[in-house]
C-alpha cells in the first residue's frame, strides 16, 4: 500500500512499532514513524486525515481503531480484515459502550469498495488507494459545490454612461 500511495500526490505517515519492518528506502512522500505506542498516533493526525489500519495484530488493530474513533474528523478510517473480523470488532466496541454508529464509520474490509474481491495484497493495496482517491475526489467536489463561483460583479462596481 505504501508503494502504491508513494506514486500518488499525498503525504504518507507509515507507523509501526517494529522498526526492523521498515525497508531501507521508501518513496519521497513517505515518513517513517517507529513508535512503541501506535495506538497513540491517531490523536496527533491532522483533521481530515485518511487512516488505514493494517497491523500484524488483531489486538493492536482494535486499540488503534478504538483510539481513532475518539475523533470524528477523519476523511477515511479503514481496517484490514474480513466480515467476521468486523463483526468481532462491532461486538467488542458495543461491550465497551460504543454506539453501532461508531463502527459504521470504519471501512472494513478495506479495498472492496472499488469492486475488487481478491485477497492478494497488491489488489487490496490498489483497492484501498482507489477508495482513498474516491473519498478525496468526493470531498473536493463537495467543497467546490459549497464555494460560490467567482463572478465579475462580485466585489466590483462598474459604471457606464
Amino acid at each position: 500500500l505504501v508503494q502504491v500511495l508513494g506514486a500518488l500526490p499525498c503525504d504518507v505517515r507509515w507507523i509501526d512499532q517494529r522498526e526492523q519492518a521498515f525497508p531501507d528506502a521508501v518513496p519521497d512522500n513517505v515518513e517513517i514513524v517507529a513508535t512503541d505506542d501506535p495506538a497513540g498516533e491517531p490523536g496527533d493526525a491532522p483533521r481530515g486525515a485518511f487512516v488505514v489500519v493494517t497491523t500484524h495484530s488483531h489486538a493492536l488493530d482494535f486499540d488503534i481503531v478504538e483510539a481513532a474513533l475518539e475523533r470524528d474528523d477523519w476523511a477515511y478510517l479503514g481496517l484490514i480484515g474480513s466480515k467476521p473480523k468486523r463483526a468481532q470488532f462491532e461486538k467488542r466496541l458495543a461491550a465497551k459502550g460504543r454506539p453501532a454508529a461508531d463502527l459504521a464509520r470504519v471501512v472494513c474490509p478495506i479495498g472492496t469498495l472499488a469492486g475488487l474481491k481478491s485477497k492478494e495484497p497488491g489488489v487490496i493495496a490498489v483497492g484501498v488507494a482507489a477508495e482513498i482517491l474516491a473519498v478525496r475526489q468526493s470531498r473536493a467536489q463537495t467543497l467546490d459545490e459549497r464555494t460560490p463561483p467567482a463572478s465579475a460583479s462580485a466585489g466590483t462596481a462598474t459604471r457606464t454612461r
